[in-house]
């Protein structure tokens, strides 16, 4: 069992490391002999533009994720979530709404909170609402779409909605935390670290957030490599000829916005672009689906959740996101 463990950890340590030394070709060879394809330098560029965008958000959960190790206790937790199922949800979308985080950087912080006691149904909640309704990311919707309100409140009203529904769909289906078991993950350092001081805690913190950074980073670079890849060798032109109807044209750019791995901070002026091509139903579509769920997300979740808990809530997330976003159509 060990050795297949070490034998998975030294493939994926090669992969990225290759990846890295990949990304690094274009600087180096600079040699009039040997040309370099255009594809391979946009897949080179887009590939470090998604990680230098990620790793400032990885950094900051990574160091929240921390501080909660050492310094939140099981009572702390036990204290606020409050026991019924629907108010843990509501607390949790709520706190999430107000957190700004990006959907690599919450990663971590969920995380460490589930590992602590959160229910996962609760955990799903700040998961869902923290990179999608938070204030940057309105505020960003609202500059993007021309200082017009209506499409940051309809992305803050049916992202809230759909993140409850999905959350509470969570409570029902699963009844344990779904984390993967690893190497300390059910240690708890709560009551070790309370009698420390204060410097040796923080001390403390930052160690488990560099553990927590290489331990999340490698799977933000595999899933930051994969996004890059697919934008560059399968044309967006491609997926917009599907596009005929209304349900057609919402599937694409869920599909576009999983694909693309776009920042939630950022992705609003990229949904924008297709303000004269597809409707504002889609377009809604996009900047819902893409926060609560992409590419380099999906992998990251890997990392932590089981891989069947991490199915089920792609299922939830890609029918609860059409269903919810098409209805708003109706209003």
């Amino acid at each position: 069992m060990q050795s297949r463990q070490k034998r998975s950890v030294n493939f994926s340590t090669v992969f990225i490391l290759g990846i890295l030394l990949m990304a690094l070709v274009p600087i180096f060879l600079k040699s009039t002999t040997l040309t370099i394809p255009n594809s391979f330098n946009q897949l080179n560029t887009i590939f470090l533009s998604i990680l230098i965008e990620a790793i400032p958000f990885v950094l900051i959960g990574v160091l929240i994720a921390g501080f909660i190790q050492i310094f939140i206790t099981e009572d702390h937790i036990r204290a606020c979530i409050p026991k019924n199922k629907f108010l843990a949800v509501l607390m949790s979308c709520v706190v999430g709404a107000a957190f700004p985080a990006c959907e690599c950087g919450i990663v971590p912080i969920v995380r460490r909170l589930i590992g602590k006691g959160v229910p996962l149904y609760a955990g799903v909640g700040f998961l869902l609402t923290g990179p999608l309704i938070n204030p940057i990311v309105i505020l960003s919707t609202y500059m993007a779409f021309g200082n017009d309100m209506e499409m940051a409140m309809l992305r803050m009203g049916v992202g809230f909605v759909a993140a409850l529904a999905i959350a509470l769909l969570v409570s029902l289906l699963f009844r344990s935390n779904q984390l993967k078991k690893t190497k300390g993950s059910h240690h708890s350092h709560s009551h070790t670290h309370k009698k420390q001081p204060l410097m040796l805690r923080i001390s403390d913190m930052f160690k488990h957030s560099i553990d927590e950074f290489f331990h999340m980073s490698k799977y933000l670079i595999i899933g930051a490599f994969v996004a890059a890849f697919l934008q560059t060798y399968i044309s967006t032109e491609s997926l917009l000829l599907f596009g005929d109807n209304q349900m057609q044209t919402t599937l694409v750019m869920m599909g576009l916005a999983f694909v693309l791995s776009l920042c939630s901070e950022a992705d609003a002026f990229i949904g924008a672009s297709f303000r004269n091509v597809f409707p504002t139903t889609s377009i809604l579509a996009f900047l819902v689906y893409g926060p609560m769920i992409d590419l380099k997300n999906t992998i990251m979740l890997l990392s932590v959740f089981k891989a069947r808990f991490v199915f089920v809530l792609f299922v939830l997330i890609t029918t609860v996101v059409f269903i919810f976003v098409s209805l708003s159509s109706l209003l």
